[in-house]
């Protein structure tokens, strides 16, 4: 069985995103993982392989009802949801389960059954960085951004064109946080949170959740979900380094070179059969990072192409087509919402849907540059 013999028949989000005060984080997931189930015509009976990174995977099960043989509670930040992609692929493929339930809630705006952050009271990330005041992701993406514009000649307008081409779709998605429109100069002048990255060149903290259920095609043809069905094509992940500062080199990310074309081997594909992108977007200079690694243009031309908006609506790489974490939402760990945008165009069924996607290609950073992963989805 090859990894395009899964596919998902099942995909959410929470009711409500934004802010959810009266929802707990386990709430989030319950409330996205019964509209996932009920997009896929099925109930908790059917699932039997859960995969989830936070609150513990034994904690969602009990609170979910779920009576799973296949558990993965994998948690590396804001990718882990690709990695439970991936691993639920291959449990099934192995047959270690038939129906694979993946799901994501976060309060991260209300702090709702969330335990507090502290700092690491061991490890080397409490030794090198922590100490020195980098605590926040603000502070530690400083170093990394700094030297990727300045390796390639680009500047901070360059990390504000992002903002920009990704409030032309935000503006189009009634769901998103930050829809209004700005320019180059509006988002310079906006009060600077950490050199280089001013306020909208970060991401907002949200509440929310958000599901899939996956399983093998020959039982989803037999229950008749082929219809909306969306294959997972490729999947690879990679591991970098658990601090920033000591990245091989700090103006690439070598994680999304190896997975990028991993996953795209996998699928049998190129970057030049991708009709759709999403690259996790916490900060603005990760599309910039992802446009190059990928693949999808030389060193020093990721500016240039979003400037001349081959990744706005209209352009011929239509990227993070939801408004990505800067404006749709962030609840602390993104990736959920870059795969649920990238289902939804699959099916044309997106608030801004860009045209003619048939294959959509997501990469995702976890805990800063430690982590990193690519899915190749593909319309079944």
């Amino acid at each position: 069985m090859s990894t395009a013999d899964v596919v998902i028949v099942g995909c959410a989000e929470s009711t409500r995103i934004g802010t959810v005060p009266e929802l707990t984080a386990l709430g989030l997931h319950a409330d996205a993982a019964a509209r996932a189930l009920a997009d896929a015509g099925l109930t908790v009976g059917d699932i039997d392989g859960l995969a989830t990174s936070t609150p513990a995977v034994q904690e969602a099960a009990h609170y979910l009802g779920v009576r799973a043989r296949w558990l993965d509670g994998t948690m590396v930040g804001g990718c882990s949801a690709f990695l439970h992609v991936r691993h639920a692929v291959a449990a099934i493929t192995a047959g270690l389960c038939e129906v694979a339930l993946v799901t994501h809630g976060q309060s991260g705006r209300s702090q709702l059954g969330v335990t507090p952050r502290v700092l690491s009271d061991d490890g080397i990330v409490r030794q090198f960085e922590q100490i020195y005041g980098a605590t926040t992701p603000y502070s530690t993406f400083t170093l990394p951004a700094r030297a990727f514009l300045a390796a390639r000649g680009l500047g901070p307008e360059d990390l504000a064109q992002v903002v920009v081409a990704q409030r032309l779709w935000a503006h189009e998605n009634p769901r998103a946080l930050r829809r209004e429109l700005v320019t180059v100069q509006e988002v310079l002048d906006a009060p600077m949170v950490a050199d280089p990255f001013t306020r909208d060149m970060c991401c907002p903290q949200t509440d929310g959740g958000g599901a899939l259920v996956l399983m093998r095609r020959d039982r989803a043809g037999a229950l008749g979900l082929l219809g909306r069905a969306i294959s997972v094509a490729g999947a690879a992940e990679s591991v970098e380094t658990a601090i920033v500062s000591q990245l091989e080199d700090l103006t690439t990310f070598a994680a999304f070179e190896r997975t990028g074309a991993e996953a795209l081997a996998q699928a049998r594909l190129s970057v030049s059969d991708v009709d759709h992108l999403m690259v996790y977007d916490a900060f603005a200079h990760l599309p910039l990072y992802g446009l190059e690694c990928l693949g999808f243009v030389g060193r020093g031309e990721s500016g240039g192409l979003i400037a001349a908006g081959a990744t706005s609506p209209g352009g011929s790489l239509p990227m993070n087509s939801n408004g990505g974490g800067l404006c749709y939402t962030h609840t602390g760990m993104y990736g959920m919402f870059a795969i649920t945008e990238s289902v939804r165009q699959l099916r044309g069924e997106a608030a801004a849907q860009a045209p003619g996607v048939g294959v959509s290609m997501l990469a995702a950073v976890g805990q800063m540059f430690a982590v990193g992963a690519c899915l190749v989805l593909s319309a079944d």
